[in-house]
């Protein structure tokens, strides 16, 4: 009896391990637009690979305030590069990121997003800034701006190709740096343009225009 019981505990103490294993070893992250401008192609690659493999978004895109996942094989693998491509056809690349330590890889920010360690409390983020931009303006707008308040320029415009159409709307997506004043800009399909200035938006979640 004692025989045959060591073999089993021996079994399960080598499943319990090996599925504890591959918990820790879950490479799937999100790629997170905040560049302000459309990404049209997203390559994820091993490190140890000498080519870049399939556009992950395909006929898709992936607009600014928007993310998309990835999950790669779980086959041990967790070093990866990550290459987009923008509408305007300049590339930018992340190199060599552990992506079993993360949860994001942001575009637009200063890189990936840590993540949390298995049964510890997750990190506190900063205000949230984010908030939904609604175009209730009867007219179609062509450019949006969100910039600190403390800027002295726009930025670059977040719709890139696209525009956003009556009654529809937008998630302006920010860093959670602490900031949290910014002023938003918006130009319609007429060539006019109307502002927010000074909006603390941590303490709303819409902006509508007009």
């Amino acid at each position: 009896m004692l025989r045959r019981f060591l073999p089993g505990l021996a079994l399960a103490l080598v499943l319990a391990a090996t599925q504890a294993v591959s918990a820790q070893q879950n490479p799937d992250f999100w790629v997170v637009n905040n560049s302000g401008r459309t990404i049209t192609e997203i390559y994820v690659s091993s490190s140890a690979s000498q080519n870049w493999g399939p556009d992950r978004l395909g006929q898709n895109v992936l607009n600014s305030g928007m993310q998309y996942p990835i999950r790669p094989p779980r086959d041990g693998t967790c070093v990866f590069d990550i290459r987009v491509v923008y509408a305007n056809g300049t590339a930018e690349e992340r190199r060599r990121v552990n992506t079993c330590n993360i949860s994001q890889v942001v575009f637009g920010t200063a890189g990936p997003v840590a993540r949390a360690p298995s049964g510890a409390a997750p990190l506190q983020p900063g205000p949230n800034p984010d908030f939904r931009l609604v175009n209730r303006s009867g007219r179609i707008i062509t450019e949006v701006y969100v910039s600190p308040s403390t800027d002295q320029n726009w930025g670059p415009d977040r719709l890139g190709r696209n525009v956003l159409g009556i009654g529809q709307s937008m998630i302006i997506t920010l860093p959670r740096d602490g900031t949290c004043v910014f002023d938003v800009r918006v130009v319609y399909d007429n060539g006019t343009a109307t502002e927010r200035r000074r909006v603390n938006t941590c303490t709303i979640t819409e902006v509508t225009f007009p």
